[in-house]
């Protein structure tokens, strides 16, 4: 039996991330699979990164990845990226877009956001249409498989749906959960003799106060968003104000 944990969203929260590898190791999992958006929003890109580029063995990019490695040039772009070096950007910047692996002779292919793209974005409420499409091949992002099975990022909730017999897979938020004030990690567990899966969610305690401690001490932009979407689950919109960089 083939055992994955499956992060995303760690958004550069590091008492999460490290409470997630604690849980996981608890469970005798030692295979860790990033589906993006590592940095950005939170205090400690630079920590977090080191963490996975030691700890994860497959690591896919996510938008605030690229953004944070040169895509776009926002005050919550141009912190972290401040903080990391030149090789860490580099990393970010060459991360490969999805993952297609078989699994007990079926193909399961994963993704930050959807399939067409890092900027797109595939809804829980998404039509049919735009969810079946998520499954079909885009050579473009190196997706060369007809999928049988999707798992996803970017929305920061945990969703299973059954799309015509094909699981569509959201593995929720590590750092910036907008479902629960829980970090959510996903456990995977494959039969390698047939098609046969298991997805486990989890949800744990971390030590928040920690976080916020080092967001109000670290002089990041957007500081008031962040600690209220830690406090209540809820994403809070980000303009900028007068004096903040």
């Amino acid at each position: 039996m083939k055992r994955l944990a499956i992060l995303a969203d760690l958004h550069a929260n590091l008492a999460a991330t490290l409470a997630v590898h604690q849980d996981a190791a608890r469970r005798g999992i030692t295979e860790f699979w990033v589906l993006g958006d590592v940095v950005g929003k939170g205090p400690r890109p630079r920590e977090v990164l080191d963490w996975t580029q030691a700890y994860a063995s497959r690591v896919i990019q996510g938008n605030w990845d690229a953004r944070v490695a040169g895509a776009s040039h926002r005050p919550q772009d141009l912190w972290p990226r401040s903080k990391l070096t030149p090789d860490q950007l580099t990393y970010l910047e060459t991360l490969p877009y999805g993952i297609e692996e078989q699994f007990g002779g079926a193909w399961w292919r994963f993704v930050h956001a959807s399939s067409r793209g890092l900027f797109h974005r595939l809804y829980p409420h998404s039509s049919l249409s735009d969810q079946i499409e998520a499954f079909a091949p885009n050579p473009q992002f190196g997706l060369v498989q007809y999928a049988d099975a999707l798992v996803y990022a970017d929305m920061h909730e945990a969703l299973l749906l059954d799309v015509e017999g094909r699981p569509l897979i959201n593995c929720g938020s590590v750092g910036n959960p907008l479902d629960s004030t829980l970090p959510c990690y996903l456990i995977l567990e494959f039969d390698e003799t047939g098609p046969g899966y298991s997805a486990t969610y989890v949800r744990l305690t971390y030590n928040r106060d920690e976080e916020i401690s080092a967001a109000e001490t670290s002089g990041m932009p957007f500081t008031r968003e962040y600690v209220t979407e830690l406090l209540t689950g809820a994403f809070q919109k980000r303009r900028a104000r007068t004096g903040e960089v």
